[in-house]
């Protein structure tokens, strides 16, 4: 099937994608109507678990595979534009660079991959090893590197060309967490200066320390997308810890709306209003409280959450089926 892309321009958004879809042979059908859109200058967060499509759409933004249907744009141009390519930095997943190259060469390599001039490259080679750690391994030979030598490397050769849009397919695969940290602050750096984040990582806490806004894949289609306070505002709920007998407040406490054991109080959504309604009852029936706690979703919390809302299996058979931490990963096609 010939993919059917967008020739029109739309500006609003760095990456803004309709109707992506792709299908593997007859029967694989990676994507299936694909929307995405990332504001510019914002880190945008991919989740989702294995097989959702990730990676493909990763693929299909870089033109690596090519779609079998998609609308929209890149940087305000269709995809495959060769002018917004060349202000684009990629990481690819499980990326490779020639073992017999040192870390300064792969990054002079793909400088001029990338038409930087040559003063230019060899000062931005230098000040982009010095940004990712790796001055001291500058002339080291590939082949010595670790796995997390390898990703800051390759996160040094995706910034080469300065590029207007960063899309890092798993950038923190295999770093250590002192190398995580140091890759979060270096994306919030770049979000200061203006540049836009295209993050897909199967690290969850990772994008949630970052990102500005995430979309959720499942079996090919977006099922969630929103700034991180609007996918988890209705999972927002205060939990009040007592001492005391609280059974003569239980009707009371019913009527507003709580949740309520030996030990808590437990009052769903934010109503700030109903948390002290609830406290000032609690109060005058005499129950010492001894902590209120706010508590709204993690990342993973609203992942878990679509994916058992978007499962054709039954709600029963899904409580009773624990959560593979596999599942939460990585590495489709």
């Amino acid at each position: 099937m010939t993919a059917h892309l967008a020739t029109t321009e739309i500006t609003n958004w760095g990456v803004d994608l309709i109707g992506v879809t792709k299908t593997y042979g007859k029967k694989i059908h990676a994507l299936r109507g694909v929307n995405v859109q990332v504001g510019r200058g914002e880190i945008f967060g991919l989740l989702g678990p294995n097989g959702a499509g990730k990676s493909t759409l990763v693929k299909i933004m870089m033109t690596v595979v090519r779609p079998d249907a998609a609308l929209g744009t890149v940087l305000g141009r269709p995809l495959g534009n060769r002018k917004k390519l060349a202000v684009i930095g990629y990481l690819p997943e499980n990326h490779r660079f020639p073992a017999y190259l040192t870390g300064a060469q792969v990054l002079d390599f793909y400088g001029r991959l990338a038409k930087v001039p040559g003063d230019k490259r060899r000062k931005r080679a230098i000040s982009l090893l010095e940004r990712v750690s790796m001055t001291r391994w500058a002339d080291t030979k590939i082949s010595k590197y670790s796995k997390g030598m390898m990703q800051r490397l390759g996160l040094a050769q995706a910034l080469i060309n300065d590029p207007e849009l960063l899309v890092l397919d798993e950038p923190t695969d295999g770093v250590d967490p002192l190398g995580r940290r140091d890759i979060r602050e270096l994306l919030l750096e770049l979000r200061r200066q203006g540049k836009t984040v295209f993050l897909n990582s199967h690290l969850l806490s990772e994008l949630e320390m970052v990102c500005d806004r995430v979309a959720i894949l499942v079996d090919g289609l977006v099922a969630r997308q929103g700034t991180l306070s609007e996918l988890t505002e209705h999972t927002v709920e205060y939990r009040i810890s007592i001492s005391g007998d609280v059974e003569p407040l239980r009707k009371k406490l019913s009527e507003i709306g709580v949740t309520l054991d030996a030990t808590a109080v437990t009052l769903h959504g934010h109503d700030l209003e109903k948390v002290n309604q609830v406290i000032d009852l609690l109060r005058g029936g005499g129950v010492l409280i001894q902590a209120v706690t706010p508590h709204r979703f993690s990342l993973e919390d609203i992942l878990v959450e679509t994916m058992e809302a978007t499962s054709p299996v039954s709600p029963d058979v899904r409580a009773a089926r624990p959560v593979s931490p596999e599942l939460l990963s990585g590495g489709e096609p």
